[in-house]
């Protein structure tokens, strides 16, 4: 596993210790929206579908394309999924188990699909 950038401190581990305690996606959703701009919850929503998109094999220029990302923040995400912590393959993995044979295209039922993002 790569070396852990993580900030360290007692407001990360709270943070993290309260991700862990969210039970549905109406409280991820309550509490992303406390933390972050519209804008921040869209950019995490687009790399989540970027990586998404690149461990199904599609290239560069397709994710580009699909979901307008630059192709640098493509290329990070791609660094991200096949050198990262392994977050992102943990995620899509129980995302698939999740959605099974709609392997994750599109929201769920009853949830609204993510704004479109420009850029990074």
């Amino acid at each position: 596993m790569p070396k852990d950038d993580m900030p360290q401190g007692a407001e990360v581990s709270r943070l993290l210790d309260a991700l862990c305690l969210l039970e549905s996606a109406d409280e991820a959703r309550a509490l992303l929206l406390d933390l972050c701009t519209t804008r921040e919850i869209a950019d995490l929503a687009q790399r989540l579908e970027m990586a998404r998109l690149l461990s199904e094999g599609a290239s560069y220029l397709s994710v580009s394309r699909r979901t307008g990302a630059s192709s640098t923040t493509v290329s990070r995400v791609s660094k991200c999924l096949n050198n990262g912590a392994g977050g992102y393959r943990l995620v899509l993995a129980r995302l698939a188990g999740e959605h099974g044979a709609t392997g994750g295209e599109g929201p769920a039922a009853g949830e609204a699909a993510p704004p479109a993002s420009q850029g990074e």
